[in-house]
C-alpha cells in the first residue's frame, strides 16, 4: 500500500503531467526503444508514428496521477488496456523496462523540478500499477490457454478463404495449422495478427475486429486496406497484396471488452461507420443465430457502395431476424447507387436521421467507427436522453481515455 506521502506528492504532479505527458512519453518510447529494439517486435509502427500511442500513454500516467489514491477507479480501463497488452504477448518483465525508461523520461523532460523525493514516489506508484496491470494480465493469460483449444501468446493460422468484400475491405478465413479447432469469442472481440514483412527488421503486429459468429472451426477478419495515410498500412497492404489462400499468418487468442451482451432483453442498436463494421457484422449474426426475437436495429453509414462491405449479408442476416430492421447512409452516392436505390439515407448520420429510426430510449446502442464518427453519434444519442450506460463504443487505436478522446 502507498504512504500518504507518496500519493501526495504524485497527485501534486498530475497539472504538469497533463501539460508535459506527451512529451514525457515521446522521450521515454525513443530511449527505450534505442536500448531495447527487441520491443519493436510488439508495438506497433504506425501508431508510433502517428503519436498514438505516445497519446495514450500519457492519457494513463495523467490518469494514475489523478486516481491514485482510488486506483479502482481506473480498473475498467486497466481491463482495456490489458486485453490489447495479452493480445500483444506482453508479459510481466517488460514492466520494469517501462518503469526504469518512464523515470528516465520524466527525469529528462522536467529537469530539475523532478526531484529526487517526487522520482521515488513515482517509481513506488509505478510499481503498484504495474501489479495491477500484471495481475489482471495473468489472469487473462491463463484463461486464454485454459479454454478448449486455447492458447497463450501466438499460434500459427492458415488463410483458408479470401473474399474481397469492397474496393477496400477484404476478409481472410483462418483455421490452425495444427488442425485443432477455435476456442469461442465473445461478439466485438478482436485477435492480433502477426507477420513478417519483406524489408522489416521487426515482426508487425496489428488487432482486427473478428467479423463473423463463433463457429469452432475458423476465424475471420476482415481487413481495410490503409494506403492513404501517412505512413500508409504495412500489414493492411500486405495482406490485400500478398497473402492467399494456404499462405500463413501468426494470431493471439480473442481478446477485447466492446462485446455484445447476447442476455440482453432490451432492443439492440448497431451502428458502425466505415472498417467499424467488422464487429458489428458478428454481433449480428451471432444475435441472429442465438436470439433471432431479439429487436435489433442495424445501421451502417459507408461513403457509397463501391466501398460498402457486407451489404447483402446484413439483408440476409436481418432477414433470419423476426424483429430486425436495417438502414444503410451513404455520405457520397454515385449515380448507379441512386439509380439501384442502395441507400436509405443520404448524408451523415445526424440527428434528424437518428429520430427517426431511433424508436425506444430504453435500450442498448453499440457504436464503432472512426473518431468523429463516433463523436457525432454519441452526442447525439445523447441528445436523445439515451443514458450514458447504454452507449457503448470501440475506438480503433491504442487505448486512450476513450471518453474525453471522442467527446472532446
Amino acid at each position: 500500500m502507498l504512504s500518504q506521502k507518496t500519493i501526495d506528492i504524485v497527485k501534486s504532479t498530475a497539472p504538469v503531467l497533463e501539460v508535459k505527458g506527451k512529451e514525457i512519453t515521446t522521450h521515454f518510447y525513443k530511449t527505450m526503444f534505442e536500448a531495447h529494439p527487441e520491443l519493436l517486435n510488439i508495438f506497433n509502427h504506425a501508431n508510433q508514428k502517428k503519436g498514438r500511442q505516445q497519446t495514450a500513454l500519457a492519457n494513463t500516467v495523467t490518469a494514475a496521477a489523478k486516481y491514485i489514491d482510488q486506483l479502482e477507479v481506473l480498473l475498467p480501463v486497466v481491463r482495456q488496456i490489458a486485453h490489447k497488452h495479452r493480445s500483444l504477448a506482453i508479459k510481466a518483465e517488460h514492466y520494469p523496462i517501462v518503469g526504469e525508461f518512464l523515470l528516465k523520461a520524466i527525469k529528462e523532460v522536467l529537469g530539475e523540478a523532478a526531484t529526487d523525493e517526487i522520482l521515488q514516489a513515482w517509481g513506488e506508484a509505478y510499481g503498484a500499477i504495474a501489479d495491477i496491470f500484471i495481475q489482471v494480465e495473468n489472469e487473462m493469460y491463463q484463461e486464454a490457454e485454459q479454454q478448449e483449444n486455447g492458447w497463450k501468446d501466438f499460434k500459427s493460422f492458415r488463410i483458408v478463404k479470401k473474399v474481397k468484400e469492397s474496393e477496400f475491405i477484404t476478409s481472410f478465413y483462418l483455421e490452425p495449422t495444427d488442425g485443432l479447432g477455435v476456442p469461442g469469442f465473445l461478439p466485438g472481440q478482436y485477435v492480433s495478427v502477426r507477420l513478417k514483412v519483406e524489408g522489416e527488421t521487426y515482426l508487425l503486429n496489428r488487432q482486427y475486429s473478428l467479423s463473423d459468429k463463433p463457429n469452432g472451426d475458423t476465424y475471420r477478419i476482415s481487413v481495410k486496406r490503409e494506403s492513404e495515410g501517412n505512413p500508409a498500412g504495412k500489414v493492411s497492404n500486405y495482406l490485400h497484396d500478398l497473402y492467399e489462400v494456404g499462405s500463413e499468418v501468426e494470431l493471439s487468442a480473442p481478446a477485447g471488452d466492446f462485446v455484445l451482451n447476447i442476455e440482453e432483453k432490451k432492443p439492440v442498436y448497431l451502428i458502425s461507420g466505415g472498417v467499424g463494421v467488422t464487429p458489428m457484422m458478428s454481433m449480428l449474426k451471432t444475435i441472429s443465430a442465438e436470439q433471432p426475437n431479439q429487436k435489433v436495429t442495424f445501421i451502417h453509414s459507408a461513403k457509397n457502395g463501391a466501398v460498402h462491405a457486407f451489404g447483402e449479408e446484413v439483408k440476409e442476416t436481418i432477414s433470419t431476424c423476426s424483429n430486425g430492421t436495417s438502414y444503410i447512409s451513404y455520405t457520397s452516392p454515385t449515380t448507379k447507387d441512386q439509380q439501384a436505390k442502395a441507400f436509405d439515407h443520404q448524408g451523415y448520420i445526424d440527428l434528424a436521421f437518428l429520430q427517426k429510426v431511433v424508436k425506444e430510449t430504453d435500450a442498448t446502442f453499440y457504436v464503432c467507427g472512426p473518431v468523429q464518427f463516433m463523436k457525432a453519434i454519441i452526442a447525439n444519442l445523447e441528445k436523445l436522453d439515451i443514458e450514458e450506460g447504454n452507449i457503448h463504443y470501440e475506438f480503433f487505436g491504442p487505448s486512450l481515455n476513450l471518453k474525453e478522446t471522442v467527446m472532446s
